[in-house]
């Protein structure tokens, strides 16, 4: 399943306080690779995790890492950004 993502836009939960948003480009046994990322640690804001995604979303992804490495242990969710409900 997560091979059909790749290439796509994705919002990425981790068990940590952060979430990722980018390219999903390459997964492998241990890690997810996520280019053009937004790696956000949902610490420095006040706002929870679901309103920073769509304000993301809605402003446009603010890109801080050209390439982000997940581990796939981390991961709690992932879904391509087309995807997210701001309901």
């Amino acid at each position: 399943m997560l091979e059909e993502m790749i290439g796509q836009k994705v919002v990425v939960d981790l068990r940590s306080p952060f979430v990722c948003l980018g390219t999903l480009e390459r997964v492998d046994d241990r890690f997810l690779e996520v280019r053009n990322a937004d790696l956000h640690d949902l610490r420095d804001t006040q706002s929870s995790r679901e309103y920073y995604v769509a304000a993301s979303l809605a402003t446009g992804v603010k890109r801080n890492r050209k390439l982000v490495l997940l581990d796939r242990g981390e991961m709690v969710a992932i879904s391509r950004q087309e995807d997210v409900v701001d309901e």
